[in-house]
């Protein structure tokens, strides 16, 4: 007997399928990384080490930049700089501070942050996603599930929280598979991540990482916030009907009729909390006070006269109003937000705003923690010339086998996705890899905008089927209330099919809005880069 279980055991190693046998890939590898806080750390002692030896064996790459460029030596050349001496130490003591404090992303997440928590504390982003999702008709409400996830974005981790068990509620209260519905709101939320029609706290994270990252070709380089906006908003219709089209057509046939005997012993069918009459009113007070703000922004920069337009050429490009972005969206949010709590009793006065905006600091505690150490990573990177060295030879290995052009970033987006795997945060992902791929790709002959956006696509698509993702445990616990035998395996494979219909269709959007109709990926936003402006 026992040599026969043991038979069935290893028989049942043998005969498993090849996507089993990835995703205990897939895994096994992601386990095998420490904490990205702590691979930031490694990293640092890494570089410290390796820029001796390579500086002490002469490493260099010859500049490719034209001569006279701003940051280019006068011999031409890009060495390896060390910091396995007396200099080096130095500069990494009486730095350590100024790297973390000047990272460009640390100020403008924290303030984007402040105004979100009142629109979150308030209850109005909560109250928003319920009406929306609620509200939906019975035909609509497959797109308006993804939709809401993925404009819920915008306020970090609500969608996780508040939208896909309410989603899976209602496809339950519709009769429909729970399962069907919580994997339409994920797909949403964590596919959809970088898509939105308003900026959100992603966007001045990600063009901080990127900023830095092509001032190691170009110093003078700036990347906004808004960088991205005109493609992502676009792409958040893109996704939504994607999203949809997979949910009904695909996942909800093959999950067929849902049986509740599947369901844990422990559960009871719940009603979705419906809005109030006061959430009404507070919503449309809300939106009142939206249209309020948005009216006097756009005097500032809608005429011609407008204060916050370009004080020289008189553009939008280039111009205060998208430099400051980050405190719009700071003031979008909170004005609104405390309408809303002040219609509905949840904000009173305003201590409760500062109470709101403290709480969503004091919650931002491990990602303080964590841009310390990638700010060290970053500067050690850009002290050494690691990146630029990096980036020349890569860019030499692409043009000499030919791979320059637009089909590049389907590669690019498809090893974004596989990183993605096994590093499942978007900042941690990006500060590794941005300065080696930006400035790689800008020698190749691309603007740091349109790489940001492709590796946004490639970040996104691939958080539904990893387990590294930090929600993925709290979408596992809540599908198994519906069904208790659920497995890792069980949920990756549900949302495979979202995957790959998003890589596939995302890809082809961004390579034709690009590179066919020209359009940028953002106000003011070039799609080449070149040496000689």
């Amino acid at each position: 007997m026992q040599s026969s279980a043991s038979q069935q055991q290893s028989g049942g190693k043998q005969n498993k399928s090849f996507f089993s046998r990835f995703l205990d890939t897939v895994e096994f590898l992601g386990n095998l990384l420490p904490h990205p806080v702590t691979l930031f750390a490694i990293l640092c002692v890494v570089i410290f080490f390796a820029s001796g030896i390579a500086g002490y064996f002469g490493l260099s790459v010859a500049d490719p930049r034209p001569e006279g460029a701003a940051g280019r030596a006068a011999d031409g050349m890009i060495y390896v700089n060390s910091l396995l001496n007396a200099e080096g130490v130095q500069l990494i003591v009486t730095n350590l501070v100024k790297n973390f404090t000047g990272f460009a992303p640390l100020g403008t997440v924290l303030v984007a942050m402040m105004g979100v928590a009142v629109a979150e504390h308030s209850g109005l982003l909560s109250a928003t996603m319920r009406s929306m999702v609620m509200g939906a008709s019975r035909r609509m409400v497959t797109l308006t599930v993804v939709f809401a996830g993925i404009i819920s974005n915008t306020a970090s981790e609500l969608g996780y929280v508040v939208l896909i068990p309410l989603a899976a509620m209602i496809f339950h209260s519709l009769g429909r598979h729970p399962l069907a519905g919580l994997a339409a709101a994920f797909a949403g939320v964590s596919g959809g991540y970088s898509a939105n029609l308003l900026l959100g706290t992603v966007d001045p994270l990600l063009s901080g990482i990127t900023e830095t990252s092509a001032q190691m070709i170009d110093p003078t380089y700036t990347v906004g916030p808004e960088a991205n906006w005109y493609f992502m908003f676009a792409s958040t219709f893109l996704i939504t009907i994607l999203g949809a089209l997979v949910t009904e057509k695909i996942v909800e046939p093959k999950l067929g009729k849902y049986d509740q005997s599947m369901a844990a012993e422990d559960f009871e069918a719940k009603e979705a909390g419906k809005v109030t009459a006061i959430e009404k009113r507070g919503m449309r007070n809300a939106g009142i006070a939206a249209l309020a703000v948005s009216a006097v922004l756009a005097l500032t920069i809608v005429p011609e006269w407008g204060i916050l337009r370009h004080p020289e050429t008189g553009e939008v490009a280039g111009s205060p109003f998208l430099k400051g972005i980050v405190a719009f969206i700071l003031v979008f949010f909170a004005v609104p937000g405390f309408v809303y709590g002040k219609t509905v009793g949840t904000m009173k006065n305003d201590r409760d705003v500062i109470d709101a905006m403290a709480k969503s600091i004091s919650a931002m505690g491990l990602y303080i923690v964590l841009v310390f150490f990638a700010a060290q990573f970053v500067a050690l990177f850009k002290w050494t010339n690691f990146g630029q060295v990096i980036a020349v030879g890569g860019a030499d290995f692409l043009q000499s086998i030919g791979l320059t052009g637009p089909m590049l970033f389907f590669a690019f987006i498809i090893m974004c996705g596989i990183i993605n795997l096994t590093l499942g945060s978007a900042s941690a992902q990006w500060a590794v890899t941005a300065p080696i791929f930006v400035p790689m790709l800008m020698l190749v002959g691309y603007a740091p905008e349109t790489i940001q956006a492709a590796y946004r696509i490639g970040d996104s698509v691939t958080n539904l089927i990893t387990p590294m993702m930090s929600y993925f445990g709290l979408i596992l616990a809540v599908a198994a209330r519906y069904k208790r035998d659920l497995g890792i395996g069980t949920l990756i494979a549900t949302m495979l099919p979202y995957t790959l219909v998003f890589l596939a269709g995302w890809s082809v959007f961004f390579y034709l809005w690009v590179f066919v109709a020209g359009f940028p990926v953002g106000p003011g936003a070039e799609t080449y880069f070149n040496f000689q402006q």
